[in-house]
């Protein structure tokens, strides 16, 4: 069995998913480990609760690359029904979930 190596550890078990299925599709085997523990927030210390990818020793040099490829700065936006800032990547409001609304970033 080939040996394994984390790509990516962090708390953003959204994220953690849409960077899982992208590798995917472009070929390379994804193992999402943590994903459980993240229900535990609060009473589990910090160093458990993230959501970490591992991926093939002998891939992680193309799923770093196309990781980058994905690093782009998106301007955060401000919901235009209840104010609250969100990030650039998301269309809903993660508060109230209206949809982005361009014309009052």
């Amino acid at each position: 069995m080939e040996e394994r190596k984390v790509l990516v550890a962090g708390g953003n078990l959204l994220q953690a998913h849409t960077w899982k299925g992208l590798l995917e599709t472009c070929g390379i085997h994804v193992e999402l480990r943590g994903e459980a523990l993240l229900g535990g927030v609060g009473e589990l210390p910090t160093g458990m609760q993230n959501v970490e990818l591992w991926v093939r020793e002998s891939q992680h040099g193309s799923a770093q690359i196309q990781l980058n490829a994905l690093d782009v700065e998106s301007p955060q936006w401000q919901c235009v029904l209840c104010h609250e800032t969100n990030e650039g990547s998301f269309e809903l409001c993660w508060q109230c979930s209206s949809e982005r609304s361009e014309s009052h970033n």
